[in-house]
């Protein structure tokens, strides 16, 4: 089980604040986007096109990073700012 947590945009399209996923072992961050993709449908995929993420707060380039149980990912939008 992992912890998704969505920011901005990516909370918008999920619906939600955050949400448990349960993957199996050897499930890496796409295999988790994929399943909140999954459940929440095409809009939150093309938001997921556009983010970055932090996995247990530590920038996560590669989405075939492997996941920990009880792992925290964040979906983070592009955001503007000054």
């Amino acid at each position: 089980m992992v912890t998704v947590r969505y920011f901005a945009a990516a909370r918008a399209a999920a619906g939600l604040p955050s949400e448990n996923v349960d993957i199996g072992d050897g499930a890496t961050v796409a295999d988790a986007l994929d399943a909140v993709a999954a459940r929440h449908g095409e809009t939150l995929r093309k938001v997921l096109a556009a983010c970055s993420f932090l996995l247990d707060s530590v920038v996560v380039r590669d989405r075939a990073t492997p996941l920990r149980p009880g792992a925290e990912l964040d979906v983070l939008p592009p955001f503007a700012g000054g």
